[in-house]
């Protein structure tokens, strides 16, 4: 186990994939390969280029493990995904992309039939966000298709099957508002019971568990060493938890940023949660509930800047707080802490430049995490992960606004495929972290007027 020191990762998002080597000696991305996640809009319904995604990493894997001889691999990707695969091992439906609005054809059906929230901690969502309406959808839309279905696979767990030929479950992905487990039993929910899909779940290992060597043929394609392990996997939130769960003790908070902002709180408290503001539990790798909120703040920053982004000076700052320039949600309508409310800006958009713009953004950006961690009862440091721990002008407003130290963790763009590569290692180690920032009082007078005027 300690000998394993290049893990090559899997790491699929919901707007790119990539293939990482992680260095476990220095834990950090030593070798990177990225392709954009694509959706194809022919056939049945929007889906994943499954096909495209495997020609770039198979590429990806024999290019980086010519550099550096890989010692296992892992993977980890975005939720509410899952693949179904019949008894060849080929896909019985393509892998449905959750932003297709489909699924909300059986909406009423599908609440007579979900679990309470009590149990699945499981808010209803929009289009394919639950995975287990998407499953119900694709079983009323395509019922022989359904029924070729040997197995219903993990997003995750789907890419160690084509590596493996090994089927598998993991709860990191069937806890992820899916309607598919219940944390009181710690059992499959009675969804899943009731529509007869429990003979499709393979067995539930943890993401840690080696699923098997990679597949011999396989590995002589892409000049492997045959025998090499490939683990389970990991649902990517929670992979980015994973190396504060092994340094740090609760409670605390990660912010996860990417596609989704996510909040998850260790350590917090369920019983609290709303389900109409897009709260949720996720569980842990090791098994544990975690309180979350979340909104599609990476999104929305994509939308509001078009990629333009600034260092925005302290007149720009002083401006834009001395003038209650602000944006309110939601940007993205249907989801996150405000699904009903409509964005609106209090000062024209196109009367500011570029880097007034990016000031109220990545205060907007803030404050609506400031939002979710409150939500998620989160308590203790706050540390940010990912592309928004470089934006020094959001950490200081979350800073200011959650009136607790923020700690932005470095040392890779994003904490996925560290933390995935720690599952062929967990030990604990030194997370990468700078210093505590300081509050702003002025920050924290913006964000109550911003809070304000969400009532107004």
């Amino acid at each position: 186990m300690s000998g394993k020191r290049f893990i090559g990762v899997i790491d699929i998002g919901k707007t790119n994939a990539k293939f990482a080597v992680v260095d476990f000696e220095t834990r950090s991305e030593i070798a990177v390969r990225k392709a954009p996640n694509t959706v194809l809009n022919d056939g049945l319904y929007p889906h994943f280029d499954i096909d495209g995604l495997w020609r770039f990493l198979s590429a990806s894997i024999a290019e980086l493990n010519k550099l550096h001889p890989l010692d296992a691999l892992s993977v980890t990707t975005h939720g509410a995904c899952a693949a179904l695969v019949d008894e060849e091992g080929n896909l019985a439906l393509p892998v449905l992309d959750y932003e297709f609005a489909g699924p909300d054809e059986f909406d009423e059906d599908y609440a007579e039939v979900r679990p309470p929230f009590s149990t699945s901690f499981t808010p209803p969502l929009p289009g394919g966000l639950n995975l287990g309406k998407q499953l119900f959808w694709q079983s009323r839309k395509f019922p022989e298709a359904f029924a070729r279905t040997k197995w219903i696979l993990p997003y995750p767990q789907y890419w160690s099957f084509r590596l493996t030929g090994v089927a598998a479950s993991e709860i990191t992905s069937l806890g992820c508002h899916t309607d598919l487990w219940n944390f009181e039993t710690d059992l499959y929910s009675d969804l899943v019971l009731r529509q007869g899909w429990l003979d499709k779940m393979p067995e539930v290992l943890p993401a840690s568990d080696p699923l098997g060597p990679i597949n011999p043929a396989l590995a002589e394609e892409l000049g492997l060493r045959p025998g090499m392990p490939v683990y389970s996997g990991i649902h990517d939130s929670n992979a980015s938890l994973l190396p504060h769960l092994l340094s740090r003790t609760p409670p605390f908070a990660v912010v996860s940023t990417g596609t989704w902002v996510i909040v998850a709180a260790p350590g917090g408290d369920l019983m609290h949660l709303d389900p109409h503001r897009d709260c949720l539990a996720n569980i842990d790798a090791f098994g544990k509930p975690v309180p979350s909120a979340r909104f599609m703040g990476g999104r929305e920053f994509s939308l509001l800047t078009e990629g333009r982004e600034a260092t925005p000076s302290d007149l720009t700052i002083r401006k834009v707080i001395d003038g209650a320039i602000m944006l309110l949600p939601s940007v993205v309508e249907g989801s996150g802490p405000f699904p009903q409310r409509q964005a609106s800006w209090t000062h024209p958009r196109e009367g500011l430049d570029d880097e007034t713009a990016f000031t109220v953004v990545s205060f907007y950006l803030a404050l609506m995490t400031a939002e979710c961690l409150a939500l998620a009862g989160a308590e203790g440091d706050i540390v940010v992960e990912g592309p928004f721990a470089a934006n020094h002008t959001y950490l200081r407003m979350l800073e200011s606004a959650a009136c607790r130290p923020v700690v932005p963790s470095h040392g890779s763009a994003t904490g996925t495929a560290i933390g995935a590569a720690m599952l062929a290692r967990m030990e604990a180690g030194h997370v990468a972290e700078d210093g505590v920032l300081d509050a702003d009082p002025d920050m924290t007078r913006y964000a109550w007027r911003w809070r304000q005027a969400l009532n107004q």
